[in-house]
């Protein structure tokens, strides 16, 4: 377990590095749509080329980051049932989700995207736009995000593993919106209760002169 582990934290790293990187992709993509509106209102003008490149871009930034969601458990979820149980009871929920579902779907992707991008990058694909970007790249983004979840599932499950063992702690701690919520208006109550007791603070030590 001890070995499985060390893997797990080292693509865990990987994960985090480039979905932290990653994340720098949609300023630019911003920037360079913003760019592309401003020359086509302004030059009545426009180019396939960099507006092909704002979805390139986005790709990069949203493939590049789904497996660090996987690791920071943020991918959308429905709780309505799953906050209602145990813990325990929501880990094996996890860990089947993880090998019955995500595993299979994830390496069947890998599988038929491999020979699409090849194809694709040994004929030189292009857009059919005119002006276009090459279109390998954009397969490759694809194939790369489905292997950087692959990996990042691999690294769950051990996790999901150990974590039911008692080897670890539970690294993200599940809690319902409804009790998120609850726990957002007791701070909520206590920071009034607070604002409220530091106004009347002046008034009682103007009785008590």
């Amino acid at each position: 377990m001890g070995a499985l582990l060390g893997l797990s934290r080292g693509i865990d790293r990987v994960n985090t590095m480039i979905g932290r990187a990653v994340t720098w992709f949609i300023l630019v993509a911003v920037l360079v749509s913003a760019g592309n509106a401003i020359i086509r209102k302004v030059f009545n003008t426009s180019s396939n080329a960099w507006l092909e490149l704002q979805w390139y871009l986005y790709g990069v930034a949203f493939l590049g980051a789904a497996a660090y969601t996987l690791k920071e458990n943020e991918h959308i979820r429905i709780d309505i049932i799953y906050g209602m149980w145990a813990r325990r009871r929501q880990h094996w929920i996890d860990l089947i989700g993880h090998v019955l579902f995500l595993m299979p779907f994830v390496t069947l992707m890998i599988y038929f995207l491999w020979p699409w991008v090849m194809r694709s990058y040994r004929s030189g694909e292009v857009s059919t736009n005119s002006g276009g970007l090459i279109l390998w790249p954009a397969k490759a983004l694809l194939l790369a995000g489905f292997i950087l979840l692959f990996f990042q599932g691999i690294s769950e499950i051990i996790k999901k593993v150990a974590v039911m063992r008692g080897v670890i702690p539970d690294p993200t701690p599940f809690v319902s919106q409804h009790a998120a919520a609850a726990l957002e208006g007791e701070a909520m109550a206590r920071d009034m209760e607070t604002a409220l007791n530091d106004d009347a603070a002046p008034a009682r030590e103007e009785t008590r002169k």
